[in-house]
């Protein structure tokens, strides 16, 4: 009679998570940063259409790596939460940790009770407002939430960008010129080519701003600040 087949659980989950971090791997790299003004976003994606980098709310905005699809959905429901609870109660209420927090339960029970976890890695990022410091979130695809501090880095060769950065973030916040010459020069090394605006994805969330804080920059405006 043969013998049942038996995975432990710590096997199981070792397995989940190997499977996860290999198909985070497979993408390109995004890179959040602090600068004097607020925060910038800067991730390696030839496509125009398919975005990395969106606003979820008034003054947050999700950065996610890894599979488009699964991420994708991760960032409508966010922006569903926030605009439920931004019309129930009041916009103020809307903040990056309570979306990290709801994200990290929402992987931790995927990840924990479903046989295929999400492929994916993501960042909710608030920019700070009345000299309110910044908030940068990154969630894992077991949950598990890290509260970064000027820099962060998802996706592709994570690790490897942000040893690339990790002189860069020493000292005050820089400009928005030298902030985006750190990230492309970043992002260039560890992919071993150079990489055109057009083939960027670059946004900020800009403190000073009226309204909403998101704004895309173009291909144009990324090209001026690269050569200026």
């Amino acid at each position: 009679m043969p013998m049942p087949y038996y995975v432990s659980p710590e096997q199981m989950m070792q397995d989940k998570a190997e499977y996860a971090k290999k198909g985070i791997a497979k993408g390109r790299s995004s890179i959040a940063m602090e600068y004097a003004d607020g925060v910038l976003f800067t991730a390696d994606n030839p496509s125009a259409s398919l975005h990395k980098i969106s606003e979820v709310y008034d003054c947050i905005a999700f950065a996610g790596a890894g599979k488009y699809s699964e991420f994708e959905n991760l960032r409508k429901a966010g922006i569903r939460h926030a605009d439920l609870k931004g019309f129930m109660y009041s916009r103020d209420d809307v903040t990056a940790r309570s979306l990290a927090n709801g994200y990290s339960q929402s992987l931790g029970t995927i990840f924990s009770q479903e046989m295929k976890p999400l492929e994916v890695e993501i960042l909710v990022v608030q920019v700070g407002q009345n000299s309110h410091a910044n908030e940068i979130y990154r969630i894992s695809f077991d949950g598990s939430i890290i509260d970064e501090k000027s820099v962060a880095v998802i996706g592709g060769r994570s690790e490897a960008v942000l040893a690339a950065m990790k002189d860069k973030v020493t000292g005050p916040p820089p400009t928005l010129k030298a902030a985006l010459g750190f990230c492309v020069s970043a992002l260039e090394q560890t992919a071993n080519q150079k990489l055109n605006p057009e083939g960027l994805e670059v946004a900020v969330l800009e403190r000073a701003r009226t309204g909403r804080k998101f704004r895309r920059l173009t291909p144009g405006e990324v090209q001026q600040l690269l050569t200026a």
